[in-house]
């Protein structure tokens, strides 16, 4: 039998780990188009400059959702534990 190929979407933690990467990603794009934005300042080329707000744009709402996936792959995270009885009990709060 062959092995089976890991993706990163083998596991929740996995693909929380890869949206992370993928979040990162996203930012320094954004950055490098604000940076674009800054330096195309050019009255004689304005459709470049609705283009790079408009990849600034989708680039935000990209970022957004990634949020959101990792906020929900989180949840799913916790829910499994809860429901797998994983939690870490955590010590007793010391009583003053």
């Amino acid at each position: 039998m062959t092995a089976k190929n890991e993706t990163p979407f083998d596991s929740v933690e996995g693909a929380h780990e890869y949206l992370s990467l993928l979040s990162q990603a996203i930012q320094d794009a954004r950055d490098e188009i604000e940076a674009d934005i800054r330096a195309a300042e050019d009255p004689r080329f304005p459709r470049r400059m609705e283009a790079l707000r408009l990849v600034s744009f989708k680039l935000e709402k990209l970022e957004q959702q990634i949020k959101n996936g990792r906020r929900l792959l989180n949840d799913l995270r916790t829910l499994r534990r809860l429901l797998l009885d994983e939690r870490v009990d955590m010590p007793p709060a010391k009583q003053k």
